[in-house]
């Protein structure tokens, strides 16, 4: 059995993980990190400590509606995540991370136009 880096869990909630291909399992958030667990295969884990968390990026749909959210750290690269109720989850990691780590990605309008910034 994988033991978790966490002491204390204060929330918990089903969640997929997009690594590759998808898999479902559990999301916990603890006083010591992020951990995910998959339901189907004890091997498929992720273990995030907050001090290798370096900021985590939201997917927000018409302001209001958020649908994913990757959490991006110093050496691992980024892992993204969809649980269940997400501003829920991003309100408990707040309680851990500072609220300028939480960053909102930019829409596909803002994506077009810093493009046409560029060009013009």
């Amino acid at each position: 059995m994988i033991k978790g880096i966490n002491t204390e869990i204060d929330y918990s909630i089903k969640c997929i993980s997009y690594l590759g291909i998808s898999s479902y399992g559990k999301m916990y958030i603890g006083n010591m990190g992020i951990e995910f667990f998959n339901d189907k295969n004890i091997k498929d884990f992720i273990l995030i400590p907050w001090t290798e968390v370096e900021y985590i990026s939201a997917s927000v749909i018409f302001g209001r509606y958020i649908n994913r959210f990757s959490v991006f750290t110093k050496k691992n690269g980024h892992f993204e995540f969809s649980t269940r109720d997400n501003k829920k989850t991003l309100k408990a990691m707040n309680k851990y991370i500072s609220s300028e780590k939480l960053l909102r990605s930019p829409s596909f309008l803002g994506y077009v136009s810093k493009f046409l910034k560029k060009i013009f």
